[in-house]
């Protein structure tokens, strides 16, 4: 079961998170495959917590951080409903915060971000 941020309880629903993955790589250079894997992915993420409910800010951010592994505008189109930015400053902060950890990654490339962010109350 998935804990909405209104504490309602609904079963997983692996077409909403699939839904959601094509609506943000919608004219993206991703392959439908890569989608499927995603969602295997994040699925698997899900079970290996190992508890029977799962809050749905958790699998919000596991889609995140794979959005932001295979295609950052896929990434911030995604970030901008999920987070529902209050104004263009939050949503300017997030780009300049993928701005910076583009930058850091081209000068280390073996730096892995970790993508959690502070809102893990949102659904």
């Amino acid at each position: 079961m998935v804990v909405k941020k209104d504490n309602r309880r609904e079963p997983y629903d692996r077409a909403k998170v699939i839904a959601g993955l094509k609506r943000a790589c919608e004219k993206r250079p991703v392959a439908t495959q890569t989608i499927e894997q995603i969602a295997d992915r994040i699925e698997a993420a899900v079970a290996d917590r190992g508890e029977k409910e799962v809050p749905s800010s958790f699998i919000g951010t596991t889609v995140m951080n794979e959005l932001h592994r295979i295609d950052q505008v896929a990434y911030v189109r995604f970030a901008s409903v999920y987070r529902s930015f209050k104004d263009i400053d939050e949503f300017m902060h997030e780009l300049q915060d993928l701005v910076r950890l583009r930058k850091d990654q081209a000068a280390s490339p073996g730096l892995v971000p970790a993508r959690e962010k502070k809102s893990e109350t949102a659904s």
